[in-house]
């Protein structure tokens, strides 16, 4: 298939652009280059793919309709990634959020009825649809928080309440995606992911939490925890992520309009630094040097998502245990300190 990739140069992006290429697809990347990092892993990609005729790359932002429609116009498929990724990021400039998710998710939505109306289309949503989940009763473990009542997740049935705006830009991509293929027909899906971490992540402060610990420790700097340590959250190795979009393309016709979480579940779980914390130190053999901030608006102190509907109607589930994962990506890191200067 002739695949097209909205933020194909990101993390998420360059590993779904170069599973498919090994996979035989042809892939056009559509990507303004924005994000640290993307210039490096456009880079990393054409060098393995050394061939025009399979792997395209078009600059370009989806808030520029007619830009992206001339680029997606003819795709068999298109998975839409591109996004402002970050809460603190989207309540210092909110416009700016809504413009690239709301607006930008409504765009690629109407590009594909317009221009490719049969693709299939995965849109990467978020977690935080859910909201701060406030009606959930928590636990105090001791090390870490956990649900009291829900001992697989959150499943796909809660309430959905958008709080940032982030939360309301993402939420509002997440319904029309469902809803243009009630309304319009379209062949969408679209996926709540929770904390996705694996190799060429760049993560910083306020996103990708994980690769932004692992590459603190190799580098000998601070890291800040933002809260008490002990929230929980479900984390999902890259390399299984993408296998669930591939499920998804090949199962689009029988789910449209279907939302799926796709995280770790209650197997693949992490207190972010009472547990990630030691799991690191062992990595780097020494202790890490740990400051304490305020919570932050609107964090979770446990999200887990329920993942038994994608088990169930995809065929998957996470193959990669937190600590193999965290390990590769620690790995990764390590043997390219140079990325990260």
């Amino acid at each position: 298939m002739n695949l097209f990739i909205t933020g194909g140069a990101g993390f998420i992006g360059c590993n779904s652009a170069d599973y498919f290429l090994k996979q035989g697809h042809t892939v056009t990347i559509f990507d303004n280059l924005s994000r640290p990092g993307a210039t490096n892993n456009l880079n990393w990609l054409q060098l393995r793919h050394d061939d025009p005729e399979k792997l395209q790359f078009v600059e370009g932002d989806v808030r520029d309709y007619d830009a992206l429609s001339r680029a997606i116009d003819g795709s068999e498929a298109v998975l839409h990634l591109a996004g402002q990724v970050a809460v603190t990021t989207s309540v210092i400039k909110p416009r700016n959020d809504f413009e690239v998710n709301a607006l930008g998710t409504f765009n690629v939505l109407e590009a594909v009825r317009n221009y490719c109306p049969n693709a299939p289309l995965i849109n990467a949503s978020t977690n935080k649809v859910y909201g701060g989940m406030t009606q959930i009763e928590i636990v105090d473990k001791g090390d870490q928080y956990a649900y009291a009542d829900y001992p697989f997740g959150v499943p796909e049935t809660a309430p959905l309440d958008f709080h940032s705006p982030y939360g309301c830009s993402k939420g509002a991509a997440d319904q029309y995606t469902i809803d243009y293929a009630r309304i319009y027909g379209l062949n969408t899906l679209t996926f709540r992911q929770s904390c996705i971490y694996g190799q060429r992540q760049f993560g910083v402060e306020d996103q990708g939490w994980v690769a932004h610990f692992v590459i603190a420790a190799v580098k000998n700097r601070p890291i800040t925890i933002f809260g008490d340590g002990k929230q929980v959250r479900d984390v999902l190795h890259i390399n299984d992520l993408v296998r669930a979009y591939d499920l998804g393309f090949q199962k689009a016709d029988q789910l449209t309009g279907e939302a799926f979480n796709i995280g770790g579940g209650a197997d693949n779980t992490l207190a972010i630094w009472t547990e990630f914390g030691t799991l690191l130190e062992e990595l780097c053999g020494h202790e890490i040097e740990v400051h304490k901030g305020d919570w932050r608006p609107g964090d979770q102190r446990v999200f887990v998502s329920d993942i038994r509907k994608a088990q169930n109607m995809l065929g998957w589930q996470p193959t990669i245990a937190p600590k193999e994962g965290i390990t590769k990506l620690y790995e990764w890191v390590s043997n390219n300190p140079h990325l990260f200067d």
